[in-house]
């Protein structure tokens, strides 16, 4: 199950704005212009699967950090967020043809607290949610939900109450998802949990990319890329084969190899320089871009790749002779799957652009929105 498609009304910089998203979106943009709020809007939408949707609005700043600042029409107070699938294979098990496909979308709608009701002032509070799916023929609403009652679809397509009202912080997706209950709102609910958001690693002493690993076998990397020796061991102790992996590494590092023995209790690594052949670095001697660069090629070249990988400017700390072999990267893990990608440098744009083919699409800021030059908040470019 793909993404397609994202849009986000009413939070922080973005006033409303839509997108259409290929295999790989490629957003670049100056500091200050709402490339990170673009990243958090897809993180919030993994937050609503995992039902902590509240919780991460609050920790943010609550809503009154979270909410468009700027000149709001009348009416209540909310922010939206809605993104977009394409389920081919679920289409061709269903009897639909590939052209038609099947199109789940989610919905989710966040307030605040009415003035007499139960719960804290400016607590996040999730007011609606819907998940439809389109075949072509007719949108079927196969969740809603209005305040604490929530319909869904069963097994047998059967529109049945849920028994349990449901929290102003729990989010339907989670609750419900989660249950066993309803097939296709569990399937959604899965593939967003399968997402992975990498915004940069911790690289000073104590960062968990620079210690050893439980010696357990591990197909992708952890978001705070804790598991990155394992994540090399299994690459060069079971799968056998490091020929990109070493390349890459070699072309962003001077000709350094990587060395990673076999576990014991727990996997290590560490880097053999050309100019000292014969002395292992370990984790805690690299410089913080060589230990971001490993950290960006454990996440990007791992024996098994998420559903989705987001990565929020990646180029952080990196010397500009890093940049091409960084490309490299993105552009192999584009052909296993879907990566977005937000980054303050023309030139890593221009070079992921050169191998994949991406339009990369530039962030901008104006009367306080942010917008993307050429399109329009519907998600259309315009004809120039």
């Amino acid at each position: 199950m793909r993404l397609t498609s994202l849009a986000a009304t009413g939070y922080r910089s973005l006033r409303s704005i839509r997108l259409d998203i290929g295999r790989l979106a490629l957003f670049v943009g100056e500091n200050g212009v709402g490339k990170s709020n673009l990243y958090r809007a897809m993180q919030l939408i993994k937050a609503s699967a995992e039902g902590t949707l509240s919780y991460e609005i609050a920790r943010e700043g609550g809503m009154q950090s979270a909410l468009w600042t700027g000149k709001r029409r009348s009416g209540p107070v909310r922010m939206v967020f809605n993104a977009q699938f394409d389920d081919e294979e679920t289409a061709i098990q269903a009897g639909y043809s590939v052209e038609t496909g099947l199109a789940p979308s989610y919905r989710v709608e966040v307030g605040i607290r009415p003035p007499a009701a139960a719960g804290f002032t400016f607590e996040p509070q999730i007011k609606e949610e819907t998940l439809t799916i389109d075949s072509g023929r007719r949108p079927v609403e196969m969740m809603g939900r209005k305040g604490p009652a929530v319909y869904a679809r069963d097994d047998s397509g059967r529109r049945i109450e849920h028994p349990v009202k449901l929290l102003d912080s729990e989010t339907a997706l989670a609750i419900l998802g989660g249950s066993g209950r309803y097939p296709e709102i569990g399937d959604l609910r899965a593939t967003v949990l399968g997402w992975r958001f990498y915004h940069g690693f911790r690289t000073d002493r104590d960062s968990p990319v620079r210690q050893p690993s439980l010696a357990i076998t591990a197909p992708m990397l952890d978001e705070d890329g804790r598991n990155l020796a394992a994540v090399f061991a299994t690459l060069v102790h079971i799968r056998e084969d490091t020929a990109d992996l070493d390349r890459c590494i070699a072309d962003a590092l001077g000709g350094a190899t990587l060395d990673v023995p076999i576990p014991g209790e727990t996997a290590t690594f560490g880097l053999r320089l050309p100019e000292f052949p014969q002395r292992l670095f370990r984790p805690e001697e690299l410089s913080d871009g060589q230990m971001r660069f490993l950290a960006l090629a454990g996440a990007l070249l791992s024996y098994r790749l998420p559903r989705l990988i987001a990565l929020n400017e990646p180029e952080t700390s990196l010397h500009p002779s890093m940049l091409p072999a960084l490309a490299d990267m993105i552009a192999q893990a584009a052909e296993r799957t879907q990566l977005w990608i937000v980054t303050h440098s023309r030139v890593l744009a221009d070079e992921i652009a050169a191998r994949t083919g991406a339009r990369a699409l530039t962030v901008v800021r104006r009367d306080g929105a942010t917008l993307i030059e050429g399109v329009k908040l519907d998600g259309t470019f315009d004809e120039e």
